[in-house]
């Protein structure tokens, strides 16, 4: 576990991220994955997170992302999201065209979990073995 430091704070957040094409269509290819990958990682430095892992298939792709606290979440996906497609539609506009009329990459959904540490049920047996205040 890699724990990170701010100004007041110690930290180790990692979050798994699903991105789905618009109407889940099997749209990515390999040079798009590739690329993908470089713009996404660019957009976690920019916001200080690190891009841990990323992959995915023809119509989805997977990220581990070291979350920074001074990051809004749903900030973090629009920022993430919205560059990825900018730049793949510029870039990829012909064989996109072949699969939406209109300029688009990613559906507005996302699924996101949190990864980080032990699993749930040791957190919370943990939290109930502390020692409470007596007086």
């Amino acid at each position: 576990m890699v724990v990170r430091k701010g100004s007041h704070s110690v930290f180790s957040v990692h979050l798994h991220f699903v991105f789905v094409t618009k109407y889940r269509r099997k749209a990515i290819t390999a040079p798009m994955l590739e690329r993908l990958h470089e713009v996404l990682a660019n957009v976690c430095i920019k916001t200080k997170c690190r891009l841990i892992e990323f992959s995915g298939e023809s119509d989805h792709v997977h990220l581990l992302v070291d979350f920074h606290p001074d990051n809004n979440l749903s900030a973090l996906v629009g920022s993430l999201k919205s560059a990825s497609s900018r730049i793949i539609q510029k870039e990829f506009t012909e064989h996109l065209a072949t699969f939406y009329k209109k300029p688009v990459l990613w559906s507005s959904s996302y699924y996101v979990a949190s990864t980080s540490g032990a699993p749930i049920e040791k957190v919370r047996q943990y939290i109930k073995s502390q020692e409470v205040p007596t007086n």
